[in-house]
């Protein structure tokens, strides 16, 4: 079982960036975790269709063939910090794999939720990518600690 995050840019605040990465590190103790980062495109005259579907596809080559995709999206399911511990739980038990993907500015290409297994929220609000990519490896960290039963989630 391995955990990949694919995502698009860098984060562009230094202290950000210490933060994503220390909770990357933090994560890893508990999960197999691959990080990637992609190209962020450029939209000056191409049309924000486009800059999705470029960055969409950038996205999915990073993903092992045998991953399921899971696309972080506004419009995608909630859950609780317990029922997301369960959801990596149960990938670990069948030996599976999970992508979880996060966009750029405009977001997820219409072809990355159609390939998902499932369209997950992180908020009810639009976050910036660096942002929904902390809070994402936060809870992958804190799910380590809920399955095994550690103080850090009370």
């Amino acid at each position: 079982m391995r955990l990949v995050v694919a995502v698009v840019g860098k984060a562009r605040n230094p202290a950000l960036g210490d933060a994503i990465r220390d909770f990357e590190k933090r994560a890893a103790r508990y999960w197999p975790l691959d990080v990637h980062e992609v190209r962020e495109e450029r939209a000056g005259s191409v049309p924000i269709e486009k800059v999705k579907e470029r960055e969409g596809e950038r996205l999915q080559e990073r993903i092992p063939a045998r991953a399921q995709m899971i696309a972080c999206d506004v419009k995608g399911k909630s859950l609780t910090s317990e029922e997301f511990a369960g959801l990596l739980q149960d990938a670990r038990e069948q030996d599976r794999d999970l992508a979880f993907l996060i966009g750029g500015a405009f977001g997820l290409a219409p072809a990355v939720g159609a390939a998902s297994k499932m369209k997950l929220s992180l908020a009810p609000w639009t976050l910036p990518h660096e942002i929904a990519r902390l809070v994402l490896v936060e809870q992958i960290y804190r799910a380590g600690t809920i399955v095994r039963g550690e103080p850090y989630h009370k």
